[in-house]
């Protein structure tokens, strides 16, 4: 949307690590079915700017799971909305690491499901 965007008019790379971020979140939640939190994520280098009116996709994968930890990785792609050919841009991508928290914010096991 227009109030994503700089005066470029590309997405601001926040919005896109946002989304990253709840993309991480929802592969997360296939292990655990609490409270998940964000506890690190790797290097993000943009490779293509995304315009407003691109279909943008985010492609999850389970990188690690450990006892309170999922290692996720998080691959972003644009489609640009006149784009004749269609063809999917790799955006960026992102290594994140969401942990499980009880109530009180502390780490606790996974209940993988």
């Amino acid at each position: 949307m227009p109030k994503d965007t700089n005066a470029l008019g590309t997405i601001f790379g926040g919005v896109i690590l946002s989304q990253i971020d709840q993309a991480a979140a929802i592969e997360a939640h296939k292990y655990h079915k609490g409270a998940v939190v964000t506890v690190a994520m790797d290097e993000i280098e943009f490779k293509q700017p995304v315009f407003v009116g691109d279909v943008v996709s985010y492609y999850t994968h389970t990188h690690k799971l450990g006892r309170t930890s999922v290692t996720i990785d998080v691959h972003v792609y644009a489609q640009r909305q006149f784009a004749e050919d269609g063809d999917f841009l790799p955006v960026t991508q992102a290594r994140a690491v969401m942990v499980a928290v009880d109530e009180n914010n502390q780490p606790i096991a996974m209940n993988k499901k």
